[in-house]
């Protein structure tokens, strides 16, 4: 009915000048003397053979509406997916939304060039960056002393940094380097163990961990990316006690620590792009991309992660792992 009624909008100027034809005739009939009968009956043979027309008009504009309906993505629709053009004011409108497609493909094909120029140079960038990184950690390998590991500290937290920016910059990309293979969890578990040995160290914190004995279809690059950053948080929150890491109900890879805790109100927005929370603005270092990542992350390597935490206490991340094969190459 509303299509009804809408067509009629569109149609109004022609009916209106039609009915004003047949109340011109009848008044010249009338003024003149003339049988009305004259008029009405052409009249309403006219408006019968009108309504024909109309009929057929309608399924015309439906039939072209539903045609208009199917290019869904502005960029595959191309000139021959429209239907013909019927007057030409439709003419120019199609040629009009020619014009914007081209430029719509133009300027998407100029952000894709500019995308990946930026990719190549963050790439290049994050490659000569770990060059002198790589020589003071080599030059600190001979020292044992606390000013030493402190330094060792914090250059690995610029590793992790820039590490964070190309994950960052490529979680976008059109080309992805997912590898799912059946991996066993605990080498990817103790690589990013080892990887804070120094900190658990420096910081004197206790890691309470046994082998989980499990394997699962994942990306084990990106994996270890996701442990890592939580160990990261783990690690920069607690000043005392102990982290954990454990396996739940045979299938959800907990970390657990006794940190600070997360505020009740900040919790649901941990995993969100940029939010820090009290405790990332008090320490004045936090990015707020870490958990944003490793959600992202998750997403793309079908592990649901949440938190649960209590101010004082310490915060525990789970990791549901999946348990069908998934799909391994």
């Amino acid at each position: 009915m509303k299509e009804f009624f809408a067509y009629l909008r569109a149609r109004s100027r022609v009916l209106t000048c039609g009915a004003l034809c047949v109340l011109i005739f009848a008044a010249s009939f009338y003024l003149y003397g003339l049988p009305l009968r004259a008029v009405w009956y052409p009249a309403a043979l006219c408006a019968a053979l009108g309504a024909v027309f109309c009929v057929l008009d309608i399924l015309r504009v439906r039939r072209k509406c539903r045609l208009l309906t199917l290019p869904q993505n502005a960029d595959a629709a191309q000139p021959a997916d429209l239907p013909p053009a019927g007057t030409p004011e439709e003419a120019c409108y199609q040629a009009l939304l020619e014009a914007l497609r081209r430029q719509f493909a133009e300027e998407r094909a100029a952000a894709q060039t500019r995308y990946s120029q930026m990719i190549d140079y963050y790439t290049v960038w994050a490659h000569q960056i770990k060059t002198p990184i790589a020589a003071m950690r080599l030059t600190l390998q001979c020292e044992d002393q606390p000013l030493a590991r402190s330094i060792s500290s914090e250059l690995l937290r610029i590793e992790q940094y820039v590490q964070m920016a190309m994950t960052y910059l490529r979680l976008d990309s059109d080309e992805t380097d997912y590898a799912f293979r059946t991996q066993p969890l605990d080498p990817i578990i103790r690589q990013a163990v080892r990887r804070f040995s120094g900190e658990f160290i420096l910081r004197k914190l206790r890691l309470e961990y046994e082998p989980v004995e499990l394997s699962v279809v994942t990306d084990e690059k990106w994996l270890t990316f996701v442990l890592e950053q939580l160990l990261s948080n783990a690690l920069k929150y607690t000043r005392a006690g102990s982290i954990c890491i454990f396996l739940q109900n045979g299938r959800t890879l907990c970390i657990a620590d006794t940190g600070i805790g997360i505020a009740p109100e900040d919790l649901p927005r941990i995993f969100d792009k940029g939010f820090t929370g009290a405790a990332g603005r008090a320490e004045q270092s936090a990015s707020g991309l870490g958990l944003y990542l490793c959600r992202r992350i998750c997403a793309a390597l079908n592990i649901p992660i949440r938190a649960e935490s209590k101010l004082g206490t310490g915060t525990t991340v789970y990791l549901t792992l999946p348990d069908a094969p998934g799909r391994a190459e």
